[in-house]
């Protein structure tokens, strides 16, 4: 079974590009997958499986 989360990033203006893949690499290691990236809102869904 899997499990979701939505995520919407406050990233600020300055080095934003960094602070958004350090977001995505924190959340890697707690085992979640990029579902889909919403482009109108900047949420994030992601995936993982529930019994790890």
């Amino acid at each position: 079974m899997k499990e979701y989360k939505v995520v919407s990033p406050k990233l600020g203006w300055k080095n934003r590009s960094q602070k958004y893949e350090d977001l995505l690499n924190q959340y890697a290691r707690e085992g979640w997958v990029v579902n889909s990236i919403f482009q109108n809102t900047g949420g994030i869904l992601l995936e993982r499986e529930k019994n790890r």
